[in-house]
């Protein structure tokens, strides 16, 4: 190894020529590379193509040419992903932070224009349109007017990106959901770039800002869910560390017996790996089941590898994934590059080929698949679908026992918006689509009668399946038989649709099936994740009063993703995932408890019961819909000018030149300070002395206790902050929608109200001690006061600290806050990396101590010895550094720690005080 060009190959393809990184010419030399699994071997791929000596060395790749299935998942690499996706949520705080990069430079006497993305970075707006109006044909247009109302300074700056920025693409508001846009669109499978006269060819990968970018799996692309600070590293062209993986293989055999559908399956197979255990592991999907699933149908399960727990959840390209490329309107020479590349680097799967090697098998025979929902909470939770009724009065008690509204937001919500604030002016909008005017398609009913289990919500939202023609235009199909047989839904569900893309409403449209939804007041409401995310807004008054005066539990039914409490609306206790057509299905019923097999849904116009078998389409008649007004044609169409937007979007005043214009009254954009007094050569790091703890934490300390989530309360800093600004508290927004606004995001951080800081054990939430006066006060507050003292800080904590999702501003923030250290027992491996990226040095407690064992009280003053040695280099691993502790009463506790500084491309990040930092040299020292 060493020596990359000797495995550089010609390949030939309609006559054009393509350089190519041949694993077959490295299975020469490490004959196990052939029963690599297929996402192992692009990985090989992408470490071969990038081999320098240094980021990836020979070394690197042969331990994964040579990979064995029994190997712990130790070996650290360093993957770059060929191009990052984000929604607005997360990638607003990206843009920011390169815009004000841009000044920085500027100010430093460079060029500005050099600031751009290195890779392709897509960006799709998808997580701020809310469920305001339903049940209206105007559904669509007046939420749509809502959205821009109150993100227009979000999007304009957005805007202003996708003119500033080369490599930069913005797909605007009402086009679809990130993940279906990426598959019907976005994803290459196979790259082929224009690089020193020749070009080149190499596997489409990614990492995105939703964990939900595992979707594209299902195309043969390898992607994965990552953080902010992540995805701006590779935006930067920065590799990311990865451990190499365990990789699961699941045969799947069989197919799917009639009536079951694609979410049933992944369902299933949510399941079953939840039970096997799967967490930092990749799944590969594989056997004779995979001919008998369209391509849509392995989207639906890739989609929910979060749910299952994998890093990702792979399906290898072969014939399905060539066939959905034409169907989606790829250019024909770009499906022949796919075709031929696949098949010369052994990335081509088939069923009668030696399967490969895996760590662990599961294996699913797909005729076992039963109709089902997931719930109350959970998404493994899985209910086979004639046990509904007895789980939902199983259930019951515990459910009773939980408050009629959630207090708390769910977990991992702030990277994915979340519900936001809702405003008396909402409230009167949606108010005017009451459940008892009948203008509104509805009737009144008699809120008294609502039993438990009254089905409130019926939502056909989220990219799970909304990317899924089957199950779509089965509930089309249910809906149309319904409404022919004179059935309604009942007046108190709260019903929608909310498509993936364009595409989804137009073959439903051209098919007749709209306006069957729309009969049933399944109107479209908007394109983007909605009632998923928590965006399913104010339930009817009359709805809402019933809730909260007779304690009801009510349920909503969705075809989403994801189910845990609080999350799909605050009234709401129980929450169940769903096929489509299943939710048109409880929509009619109104109640969880409905018995599918004895009960009737309802009588027709002659007053004969009408079951849901009567009205469950049949499989060839969602073939022959789908085969007749589904056509490459229409992708083509829909996607033809994807980035132009509609008149709203083009109608945004949008700054011009390179540079933004910041707005210094806005809330919710402002220039990000970490280039404040930047110099050119990065002053030499110091040593702690004197430092303050900040806050001291115990075990599992998740990065969902640090970032700032949910909602903004008034007497919080951050509430008192835009209060200070003239922001009302109905206008509020949420955390995740002010994101761009680091003074916002600074005052959330550790303000979760489920943090217990050890310096106040009596309090729960976002206080700590300031020291040496002991005075209680919030974090921020002691944090500022700290600042003007010039004492800097550092955190105390147990084990895995910083797990879970959410994570950049769970590393920004802390570093904001003036944390110059955190002294833990064990560290979430991304996290760390993230703390290094901020400048801040993780250090882990030494020989199996921790702060308890040292009898350490967290009121010391902190002196941390070594940094500035560290820093000079040269690396060394596992380097030690000296802490001593020292008392009011004079008491001197010393104990070494480990610097979690753990590759040399680390050590050049914390010596220029972050990724950013770093980047922002080097930019300053290339030529203009």
């Amino acid at each position: 190894m060493g020596n990359k060009s000797a495995y550089e190959r010609v390949l030939r393809v309609n006559g054009t020529e393509y350089r190519l990184w041949s694993l077959a010419a490295l299975a020469g030399e490490f004959p196990d590379v052939n029963r690599l699994p297929y996402s192992l071997k692009i990985l090989l791929e992408n470490l071969l193509r990038h081999e320098d000596g240094e980021t990836v060395t020979g070394e690197d790749i042969a331990f994964v040419a040579t990979w064995r299935p029994d190997q712990p998942a130790e070996k650290e690499i360093a993957f770059q992903p060929a191009r990052v996706l984000m929604q607005d949520f997360t990638g607003v705080p990206a843009l920011v932070d390169l815009a004000s990069m841009r000044d920085a430079i500027g100010r430093l006497g460079g060029n500005p224009a050099k600031v751009n993305p290195l890779v392709p970075a897509e960006l799709v707006i998808d997580h701020s349109v809310q469920v305001d109006y339903f049940g209206i044909p105007e559904a669509l247009t007046l939420n749509a007017r809502l959205e821009f109302e109150r993100n227009r300074e979000r999007y304009a700056f957005l805007r202003w990106g996708q003119k500033a920025f080369r490599n930069f693409k913005v797909v605007p508001p009402d086009t679809g959901i990130v993940h279906q846009v990426n598959l019907e669109f976005l994803a290459r499978v196979v790259f082929a770039e224009q690089r020193r006269g020749v070009i080149e060819a190499y596997p489409d990968t990614l990492v995105g800002t939703d964990s939900h970018t595992t979707m594209i799996n299902g195309l043969g692309v390898l992607g994965w869910g990552v953080g902010g600070i992540e995805a701006e590293a590779a935006l930067l062209g920065q590799p990311m560390p990865l451990l190499v993986p365990p990789v699961v293989g699941f045969r799947l055999v069989g197919r799917l017996r009639p009536g079951s559908t694609a979410t049933d399956l992944v369902l299933t197979v949510t399941e079953l790996l939840r039970r096997k255990g799967v967490v930092g592991k990749f799944v590969e999907f594989f056997g004779d089941g995979l001919a008998c699933l369209s391509l849509a149908d392995r989207a639906t399960i890739a989609n929910m590898a979060p749910e299952y727990g994998a890093t990702c959840g792979y399906f290898p390209i072969d014939e399905e994934t060539l066939r959905y490329l034409r169907l989606t309107g790829r250019a024909p020479e770009a499906v022949h590059l796919v075709e031929a590349y696949a098949k010369e680097q052994g990335l081509f799967y088939r069923a009668d080929a030696p399967p490969a090697r895996y760590s662990d098998l599961v294996e699913l025979d797909l005729e076992s698949v039963e109709p089902s929902l997931a719930g109350p909470s959970r998404p493994q939770d899985r209910v086979r679908l004639s046990e509904v009724p007895n789980a939902f009065r199983q259930a019951l008690d515990t459910l009773l026992a939980r408050p009629g509204k959630s207090s708390t937001p769910a977990r991992a919500m702030q990277g994915e918006g979340g519900p936001v604030a809702r405003s008396p002016a909402t409230v009167t909008r949606t108010t005017a689509v009451s459940v008892s005017e009948p203008s509104a398609g509805m009737q009144e009913f008699d809120p008294e009668r609502l039993p438990h289990g009254a089905v409130v919500i019926a939502a056909i939202t989220s990219c799970t399946n909304t990317s899924n023609p089957s199950v779509l235009i089965a509930a089309g199909l249910l809906a149309q038989k319904a409404v022919a047989r004179g059935l309604r839904t009942k007046p108190w569900v709260k019903t929608s649709l909310a498509p993936g893309s364009r595409v989804v409403s137009e073959y439903l449209r051209r098919a007749g099936l709209l306006d069957a939804l729309e009969t049933l007041r399944f109107h479209l409401v908007g394109y983007g994740c909605t009632t998923c995310i928590g965006n399913s807004g104010p339930l009817p008054e009359a709805v809402s009063r019933a809730i909260a005066d007779r304690g009801l539990v009510a349920v909503a039914v969705l075809s989403g993703n994801r189910n845990f409490e609080g999350r799909i609306h605050p009234e709401v206790r129980a929450n169940y995932l769903a096929s489509p057509p299943l939710v048109v299905a409880y929509a009619l019923a109104g109640r969880i408890t409905i018995d599918w097999a004895s009960e009737p849904i309802g009588l027709d116009t002659q007053g004969r019961p009408v079951y849901l078998r009567d009205i469950w389409p049949r499989e060839e008649e969602i073939r022959a819909v789908a085969d007749r007004y589904i056509s490459s044609e229409l992708f083509r169409k829909q996607y033809a000018d994807i980035f132009a937007g509609g008149p709203e979007w083009q109608a945004l005043p949008v700054p011009e030149g390179e540079l933004y214009t910041w707005d210094e009254a806005s809330t919710y954009v402002r220039r990000a300070p970490y280039f404040d007094g930047l110099t050119l050569q990065p002053p030499p790091v110091e040593d702690v002395r004197g430092a303050r703890v900040l806050v001291f934490l115990g075990d599992s300390i998740t990065t969902d206790h640090i970032s700032p989530a949910g909602s903004i309360r008034a007497d919080s800093p951050a509430g008192r902050y835009l209060i200070a600004h003239g922001v009302a508290p109905h206008d509020f927004n949420s955390y995740g929608a002010r994101r761009g606004n680091h003074e916002v995001m600074i005052r959330g951080t550790f303000a979760s109200t489920r943090l217990r800081n050890r310096l106040v054990p009596d309090r729960e939430g976002g206080f700590t001690r300031h020291f040496p006066d002991g005075q209680v006060m919030t974090i921020f507050e002691a944090a500022e006061r700290y600042r003007q003292e010039q004492v800097p800080l550092i955190v105390l904590a147990g084990k895995e600290y910083g797990s879970g999702s959410s994570r950049d501003w769970a590393a920004k923030g802390p570093a904001l806050l003036g944390v110059r250290a955190v002294i833990a027992a064990s560290f979430e491996r991304i996290h760390r990396s993230n703390l290094v990226g901020m400048g801040i040095v993780p250090l882990q407690f030494d020989s199996g101590c921790d702060a308890q064992s040292l009898a350490l009280s967290g009121e010391e003053v902190y002196c941390v010895s070594g940094l500035a040695a560290l820093a000079q280099g040269p690396f060394q691993p596992g380097r030690k550094l000296h802490v001593t502790a020292e008392s009011a009463d004079g008491t001197r506790r010393e104990f070494s720690v480990i610097a979690r500084i753990d590759t040399p491309k680390e050590l050049e990040y914390y010596r220029h005080g972050g990724i950013l930092p770093y980047v922002l040299r080097r930019l300053m020292r290339e030529d203009p």
